[in-house]
């Protein structure tokens, strides 16, 4: 059955984006490639990578993750960080580290943003960045591998103003 049959089937739809669980990453850098893995290792959710080449001048990719509370979002971005460090990969700047809504591991070609899930929702950046080819990356052996709703298109009344209204 096709992934659209199975969405369709589940009430979903599916993203334009491409879907790839952990074990098909052959295409992505070794360093993109180690960071998915490094948040794997803590628990982040809904990683996804952006291909800015096209579109932006001051990065390539955007990973995105992200975890539940803020414990955990410093964690993934603590994994992430040692992980790069101990492969001889230094970010160039870490913003966001004690409040922990929205860390931004900046390391030149790429930028890691981990999010607690209502700044996620609330910044969006999926969706800021839309023009870039998107790649939503599951766990292997994750049943919806192939699936992932598109929340993007909610209508603009649902959308919250601040941080406060989510």
């Amino acid at each position: 059955m096709s992934s659209e049959a199975q969405a369709a089937a589940l009430g979903s739809r599916v993203t334009t984006g491409t879907h790839v669980t952990t074990s098909d990453l052959s295409d992505f850098d070794e360093r993109i490639r180690r960071t998915i893995n490094a948040a794997w290792e803590k628990k982040a959710f809904n990683l996804t990578v952006l291909d800015l080449r096209d579109i932006a001048s001051f990065t390539d990719y955007f990973v995105i993750a992200s975890g539940t509370n803020r414990r955990q979002v410093q964690a993934i971005s603590d994994e992430v960080v040692e992980q790069l460090k101990h492969s001889g990969t230094r970010a160039a700047r870490v913003e966001g580290y004690q409040t922990a809504e929205w860390i931004l591991v900046d390391y030149g070609d790429f930028v890691v943003h981990v999010f607690d899930e209502k700044a996620r929702r609330f910044y969006d950046l999926e969706r800021l960045w839309r023009e870039a080819r998107r790649v939503d990356v599951w766990p292997p052996g994750s049943e919806i591998s192939n699936l992932k709703s598109d929340e993007s298109d909610q209508p603009e009344r649902d959308m919250p103003r601040s941080l406060t209204d989510l």
